[in-house]
């Protein structure tokens, strides 16, 4: 019989399997690797988990919850303007909490070794989209319009992310304004650009009319 879980809970084994599958690979979460991660017996595990494979499949439930909820939320959120709705879908680009890019990769590649999970990715792609072609519907575009839109925003940063292209917040943040027009057609005003870098990077500094954050590499890349 198992023994009883003193010292870890079912969340425990759960972070443990998102960080080896960030990290590692779906390949590399094994029970016994998780549990000598958390030292202790893989006995353990069995009081949370039937096996792997109920372990694997909540993980992957995870991150459907996680990444795709997460673009869902913005683009179906209250706005008065279309400018506005993109910049919410831009949060999750610029809010790791919000969007777990590691883990979306991570859970791309297991796709190309999983049928199942290929399923799910297709599924939240497709989501995912749908979400953000029903925001610019919206707005007036017409449905193959709003479909294109889509697409193009959500696809090119998609791209940007396997590319692994690296800009610092700034760099990205002087290209917002064009970036939002392109998409939507929509000029943002000043004050729409101050309130997502607000939000996001929790500062706010407008010099000789262009705004300017730190210089690391930030989550938008």
């Amino acid at each position: 019989m198992a023994e009883p879980p003193f010292s870890t809970t079912r969340d425990d084994w759960l972070r443990m399997g998102l960080q080896i599958l960030v990290e590692e690979g779906a390949e590399a979460v094994k029970i016994l690797t998780l549990a000598n991660r958390m030292g202790c017996s893989r006995s353990n595990f069995y009081w949370f988990f039937r096996d792997r494979d109920t372990l694997m499949s909540e993980l992957l439930a995870q991150w459907q919850a996680r990444n795709t909820a997460a673009i869902v939320d913005r683009a179906t959120r209250p706005t008065t303007c279309i400018s506005d709705g993109v910049l919410n879908i831009f949060d999750c680009w610029a809010d790791p909490a919000l969007f777990d890019v590691r883990l979306d990769f991570a859970i791309r590649e297991w796709a190309r070794r999983s049928d199942k999970v290929a399923s799910a990715v297709a599924c939240a792609d497709t989501i995912r989209v749908n979400a953000i072609t029903s925001l610019f519907g919206r707005f007036g575009a017409r449905p193959t319009e709003a479909s294109v839109r889509a697409r193009t925003l959500y696809f090119m940063q998609v791209g940007y992310y396997a590319l692994g292209i690296r800009e610092t917040d700034a760099d990205r943040i002087a290209l917002l304004s064009d970036y939002v027009q392109a998409f939507c057609g929509e000029v943002p005003r000043t004050e729409q650009i101050e309130a997502f870098v607000q939000r996001n990077f929790g500062r706010n500094c407008l010099v000789e009319g262009n705004l300017t954050v730190g210089s690391e590499d930030g989550p938008m890349a």
